[in-house]
């Protein structure tokens, strides 16, 4: 399957097989898309947006800029580590309850975190208890979609994954208007009201209806026998899923190496400077609303440039090459980060935040549209399980990293300026890595195709004796 993807890199109707069924590619899949935009807009944007309420959480707890940070990485990092769980628990009960339980979770870690007197407490409550509720949410919606969609799966899958922008632009100013009226404890216990929306967001996602197939179990002439029969394959169902709780064979997938070591230098760099932006633009001078404006602005560009980016990807001239386009988009995102320093003015801040808004977009909306082009449909949640738990650590360090320069040398810029290297070397890093890739795809072809032609003459031998 992975050959397949790789040399022709089309969407072909194999790609249907994978899944054992046609999928519907629209009618009550656009619903499901909806719910997923709004589960996936809280997902991304509620770790970035708490950043308005860091000086005010900072001055009441008197916590340091590093201390402070970790708030927003655990979050992160656990809504990346519970992806495996997450994957196993959508396999035993759909996505439908698995959202449902991470909007109740994600209610309750706001809602109690308001009544936290110290960093700790919130550490506890946003970053862990918030954390998993995020989780279940991400993975969950991201499963579904692939169940719904195939041909337009490029388009579904930018449509929900625009839910980080959109709630990014509307929530960047709704917190800092509910700073100002309510105070930052305030201010969560009201954004725990609103992530219960979450719930509603699930309920949308119905399961995929299959038709129904006649039970092997009913099939067997001896009634006694039945119940043993589908005890057993139960079990191993259940062992199947325990299997694909971490499948490390995905590492003896070289394009699945080659991804995953440039996400993780994606990663560690890509949210410190979302959490700082603000910070940033008020220590150059800039009026705190006009400094929460620029996430706003952020968000809006990357509204519209992710579904615009998976529309790009899904043509015929980028489809086969959509992990040079990733690579691509990666290294267009540091760049931006590497020439903010020079900004002084908000307008050239504001200029930053459009650029900065256009790379990131690129990037989250090809991340898992090259997981799955890579894996294909079936592995897919195992794999984004895996890619998830691992990228935990470069998220958790990251923005403790940025916290930690700003602390020692008290200056944002060395912040941008670490992020737009390391991301860059990511982009660089998949870019060439993957000519290469695919350079020996092409060699190994014909070895595959001699290894494929005596498995075939071997069946038919024992079948003929």
């Amino acid at each position: 399957m992975y050959v397949s993807l790789c040399l022709n890199r089309n969407m072909s109707p194999a790609l249907a097989n994978d899944l054992g069924y046609k999928p519907l590619d629209g009618g009550w899949g656009w619903m499901v898309v909806v719910g997923a935009h709004i589960s996936i807009g809280f997902a991304y944007s509620t770790p970035k947006v708490l950043s308005i309420f860091f000086e005010e959480i900072q001055e009441n707890l008197g916590a340091s800029y590093r201390e402070i940070a970790w708030i927003s990485s655990i979050m992160l990092a656990v809504m990346y580590a519970g992806g495996p769980v997450s994957s196993v628990l959508v396999s035993r009960f759909g996505s439908r309850p698995i959202v449902i339980l991470g909007g109740l979770l994600c209610g309750v870690s706001m809602v109690t975190a308001s009544f936290g007197n110290s960093i700790v407490y919130l550490y506890l409550c946003i970053g862990v208890i918030g954390g998993c509720g995020l989780s279940l949410n991400l993975n969950a919606s991201l499963t579904i979609i692939s169940k719904y969609f195939l041909n337009k799966r490029p388009l579904a899958n930018g449509l929900a994954m625009a839910g980080s922008p959109v709630f990014l632009c509307i929530m960047a100013p709704v917190n800092q208007y509910l700073l100002q009226k309510f105070g930052w404890r305030g201010s969560l216990f009201i954004l725990g009201g609103l992530m219960l929306n979450c719930c509603v967001a699930g309920a949308l996602m119905r399961p995929v209806v299959l038709p129904r197939k006649p039970s092997t179990c009913a099939a067997q002439k001896n009634v006694e026998e039945e119940p043993n029969e589908c005890n057993t394959k139960q079990k191993r169902s259940c062992m199947n899923n325990a299997k694909t709780f971490l499948d490390f064979t995905f590492f003896k997938d070289r394009g699945f190496v080659i991804y995953l070591i440039g996400n993780i230098l994606f990663i560690f760099g890509a949210y410190a400077p979302i959490v700082f932006l603000s910070a940033y633009a008020i220590s150059q001078g800039v009026e705190e609303y006009s400094a929460a404006y620029l996430l706003s602005i952020m968000g809006f560009v990357d509204m519209f440039v992710r579904p615009g980016t998976c529309l790009i990807a899904s043509s015929k001239w980028i489809r086969p090459r959509i992990q040079y386009f990733f690579g691509f988009a990666m290294v267009f995102n540091g760049t931006c980060h590497l020439l903010c320093p020079l900004i002084k003015s908000y307008a050239f801040l504001v200029t930053y935040a459009v650029f900065f808004g256009v790379g990131f977009g690129m990037v989250f909306g090809l991340i898992f549209e090259c997981l799955m082009d890579l894996m294909g449909n079936q592995r897919f949640p195992s794999a984004v399980g895996l890619v998830t738990i691992i990228e935990c650590f470069p998220m958790l360090l990251g923005p403790p990293a940025a916290g930690l320069l700003v602390d020692v040398f008290g200056d944002y810029k060395y912040i941008f300026f670490m992020c737009g290297s390391v991301i860059v070397a990511g982009g660089v890093f998949i870019f060439v890595m993957n000519i290469y890739n695919y350079h020996m795809l092409e060699k190994e072809k014909p070895a595959k195709v001699r290894e494929q032609n005596q498995m075939t003459i071997e069946n038919q031998a024992s079948a003929s004796a």
